[in-house]
């Protein structure tokens, strides 16, 4: 049973309240809140937060609990000494991967007809490996998450899954839609159906899809793009049994957005209702709860359960993290981690991506005979268009901006998702598309060799400069491609070529493709942030042949030996069998 509660939120210059129904927290004393994770994580046994929170329990959850008590009786302060909590660990858990059973995809096969579009011969070859790479992405839970999901952090789901590679062992949700195009593609047809059918199978049993598949999600999303995933299947099948049996999912999820992350705001006298990442847990994340505890030291209890909100709002919105995301004393958009205040920004990307949301819901109604239904999501997105443009457009510097709740006013900072609304064809008038290409022309972002920046800002963060991600530059290319001038569609067409290099340049050094890239090093991997590099990759991957595919006419990999040394043992590839 969901709850229902009225959230008020007061700030300088801000009082609104929103209606919030959501389920109950993940109540793992194991997993998600207790003792056995403070201790654990309080004492750095692994490389990272995450690898604790991923491991399978041996014996029953209260088994394990009283086994820790007894432990903690016989230590002073009932501070467990590392080489005890090592003990214990080996005793009564599992390392992580215990829970996949080994499976390949059975719609994997050689030659999908995508490939016979690459001109360049070595990026044809380059584009199988990467089509080889869906096989090692592949995982299959296994029964046992099923029939005893008490043993677990993996939430069950009935389907085999490509995951995005390294310590992201589990189902993503955004990462999914770069991931599903790419399988599509590859005419994978089965092992997309059964991961969109996946997210249906969670949106009913949440009233939403979690972060990634592990319980310590359970309580935040990520950008909503199922409906665009059903969207990517159908117009690869045109399976209409498929879009009418994934309808009601994706308006339950409609509802939830709409429910549980609006604001209402009034601009020049008029109010206007636009949305926002917002998750109501004040405590750490699991999967990083030595970095929330450190980031908070110093602060009040309120602030402290405030920036925990806060960063799981970040990690909510997949910019995990960023100095976009900063509000600092004097309501301006600078600071440190400990400044993010994401709950009181509202994004351009989220609310671009639900105006296209909305659009495609109606054409879903239409499609399948729906007249009223389909009006009723036409009139939303014309009520989201009027939001979009009377909130965050800036006609003077030709782009969107997020806007700020605390101060009523626009971040005027250069993010690729400034220009989101050309990506999602949520504006109304021409001139505004190409206003936003001249505004690009002139943020200082198209410097860089290696495709652009997701800021200007070097904070240290992965989610800044000069860190290049996968989804940003297919949205910008992609939102590009579809403006009417040349000019626009040259840079987009240049964009697309500097990343396949980018990208190129990276699996011939290392045999591997990545989650990020640096910007000014040709085929460096991108750093910062709370972990280090990882590769695989799922998105990647998916933006890689989908550019391919767009481009593959003109894209040139501009090495004459590149075959030759595609032959040379890789690298790292020891390090693709991921766990």
């Amino acid at each position: 049973m969901h709850r229902l509660v009225l959230f008020c939120f007061s700030s300088v210059a801000l009082s609104t309240c929103v209606k919030s129904a959501f389920p109950p927290p993940c109540d793992s004393e194991i997993y998600c809140n207790g003792p056995i994770l403070h201790q654990v994580q309080k004492a750095k046994l692994f490389d990272g937060s995450k690898y604790f929170v991923d491991m399978t329990l041996r014996e029953t959850p209260d088994v394990v609990l009283s086994a820790f008590r007894n432990l903690s009786n016989e230590s002073p302060n009932a501070t467990i000494p590392p080489a005890k909590l090592h003990e214990f660990l080996s005793t009564y858990f599992e390392k992580p991967g215990t829970e996949f059973e080994s499976w390949t995809p059975p719609d994997w096969h050689d030659k999908p007809k995508f490939l016979a579009g690459i001109a360049d011969h070595e990026l044809r070859i380059w584009a199988e490996k990467i089509h080889n790479l869906w096989k090692s992405l592949g995982r299959k839970i296994g029964a046992g998450v099923k029939d005893h999901p008490e043993l677990y952090s993996q939430i069950y789901t009935p389907h085999p899954i490509v995951v995005p590679g390294g310590r992201f062992r589990e189902l993503y949700y955004w990462d999914s839609y770069w991931v599903i195009n790419g399988l599509l593609l590859s005419e994978m047809t089965d092992t997309a159906s059964g991961m969109i059918q996946n997210f249906l199978y969670l949106v009913n049993r949440y009233g939403f899809i979690p972060n990634g598949g592990r319980i310590y999600y359970e309580r935040r999303s990520q950008p909503p793009f199922l409906t665009l995933m059903v969207e990517s299947y159908y117009q690869a099948t045109k399976d209409k049994e498929f879009l009418r049996a994934a309808l009601p999912a994706l308006e339950q999820e409609y509802r939830f957005w709409m429910q549980n992350r609006s604001v209402a705001v009034r601009v020049n006298g008029s109010e206007h209702v636009l949305n926002r990442y917002h998750v109501q847990v004040g405590s750490p994340r699991p999967e990083s709860y030595t970095e929330d505890l450190e980031s908070a030291e110093g602060l009040s209890d309120v602030r402290k359960e405030q920036l925990w909100m806060d960063l799981k709002a970040g990690a909510e919105s997949g910019w995990d993290f960023t100095s976009r995301w900063y509000i600092d004393g004097d309501g301006h958009n600078n600071g440190s981690l400990r400044d993010t205040s994401t709950s009181h920004i509202l994004p351009t990307d989220l609310n671009a991506l639900l105006c296209l949301n909305e659009r495609t819901l109606a054409s879903f109604h239409r499609i399948l005979g729906d007249g009223d239904s389909a009006a009723l999501h036409d009139q939303a997105a014309a009520r989201r268009l009027e939001a979009v443009e009377s909130v965050l457009w800036d006609a003077e510097r030709g782009a969107w901006f997020d806007y700020n709740l605390v101060t009523h006013s626009k971040h005027f900072e250069f993010y690729p998702s400034n220009l989101a609304p050309v990506w999602a064809q949520c504006y109304s008038r021409p001139e505004m598309g190409e206003k936003a290409v001249q505004y690009l022309k002139g943020s200082g972002a198209l410097q860089f060799p290696n495709g652009v920046p997701t800021s200007l800002r070097e904070s240290g963060q992965q989610w800044d400069y000069p860190n290049a991600w996968p989804p940003l530059q297919h949205m910008l290319i992609d939102g590009l491609s579809k403006l009417p001038s040349e000019e626009a569609k040259e840079l987009a067409s240049n964009l697309a070529q500097r990343w396949i290099k980018t990208n190129w340049l990276a699996y011939m050094k290392y045999g591997a493709m990545f989650e990020k890239y640096d910007v000014n090093g040709d085929g460096r991997p991108g750093g910062g942030g709370e972990y280090e590099v990882q590769l695989g990759f799922g998105w990647t991957n998916g933006v890689a042949l989908q550019l391919l595919d767009q481009y593959g006419a003109t894209l040139t990999s501009g090495s004459t030996c590149a075959s030759s040394l595609l032959l040379l043992p890789l690298v790292i590839s020891a390090a693709l069998t991921l766990q």
